[in-house]
């Protein structure tokens, strides 16, 4: 007697996206994080405008801008804006010279310089407020390590962090310290995916070396040269742990950056209008160092395709 044949099983309905929805369906995640972006920027924009103080919540009124008025007239601000600025240039240009240094020293592929390059990580690994604290007992002028050995070059009784000349110095070094690797890899990275080609002709044809890396690697890396500067920069101009952690500001105002003003206003004057106004000031420099930055870099890759 022949078997009977199976019966197949009738076929699943599988859930499919049709291609009209599925790129919306992608851009979800993208859209959720953008609307969190946005609701606390424009409560910061909404608090900005407001004369409004934790400590008299019931004289909160819209002043219209009146805070961004003030500002112009008012020293204290002038002064963040200065050390601000001041401190950024420092650091993301002493960082681009050192970082670019010993990305130079690491190029060519070894062990050992494999291994220095990964143990120069170790800082960048630290967080900076953990690191500010470090330096701060490093720097103690009665027990610091730091403070006993520049006794030896003849700087006694030096005042490091607690000093108004010296301060800015101090917190140079340390943001130099924890984010060097940082430009360093970056740097290292790109130095070790240029092109062979251009260095053998220069080679060849008996260009020093030193002509050589103005003219040859130099221009090539200038697209990640931008791109860490365009990093460190954004970071720097923000800074907070580093500088709040080893002076919280001080000595006076010496080191009264951006977010470091933006917090005393709010938590100690309890002024949440003139704080929101800092940080709104403070995004809109970003932005248009961020913006310059990107304009430069897409320059800088268009001409190396040749396309101008």
């Amino acid at each position: 007697m022949p078997l009977a044949a199976a019966v197949p099983a009738p076929p699943r309905r599988r859930f499919r996206i049709g291609p009209r929805l599925l790129p919306y369906l992608l851009s979800l995640p993208a859209l959720l994080v953008c609307i969190g972006i946005l609701i606390p920027f424009g409560t910061a924009i909404y608090y900005s405008l407001q004369r409004y103080r934790l400590s008299q919540p019931w004289a909160r009124s819209m002043n219209w801008g009146e805070n961004y008025i003030n500002f112009l007239s008012d020293p204290s601000f002038w002064n963040t804006l200065q050390v601000s600025l001041t401190y950024t240039v420092l650091t993301v240009g002493l960082e681009l010279v050192l970082g670019l240094g010993i990305a130079l020293l690491l190029q060519k592929r070894t062990l050992l310089n494999n291994v220095i390059s990964v143990t120069l990580l170790l800082p960048l690994m630290t967080a900076p407020a953990l690191a500010a604290l470090m330096w701060k007992l490093m720097t103690n002028p009665n027990f610091g390590v730091l403070s006993y050995l520049v006794g030896f070059v003849g700087f006694e009784d030096f005042r490091w962090a607690s000093d108004p000349s010296t301060a800015l110095l101090t917190v140079v070094l340390v943001d130099i310290w924890v984010y060097t690797p940082f430009i360093m890899i970056l740097l290292l990275a790109g130095l070790r995916s240029l092109p062979t080609q251009p260095f053998e002709a220069a080679a060849l044809d008996g260009v020093p070396r030193f002509v050589a890396f103005f003219r040859i690697t130099l221009p090539m890396l200038m697209p990640y040269i931008l791109t860490a500067a365009l990093f460190r920069m954004l970071e720097s101009i923000q800074q907070f742990d580093i500088i709040y952690a080893m002076t919280q500001g001080g000595p006076g105002d010496t080191l009264t950056v951006f977010q470091v003003e933006a917090y005393l206003n709010f938590f100690q004057s309890t002024n949440v209008g003139r704080s929101a106004a800092l940080l709104l000031i403070l995004w809109a420099i970003t932005f248009f160092f961020s913006n310059l930055f990107i304009k430069n870099w897409l320059r800088l890759r268009e001409r190396a395709r040749g396309e101008h």
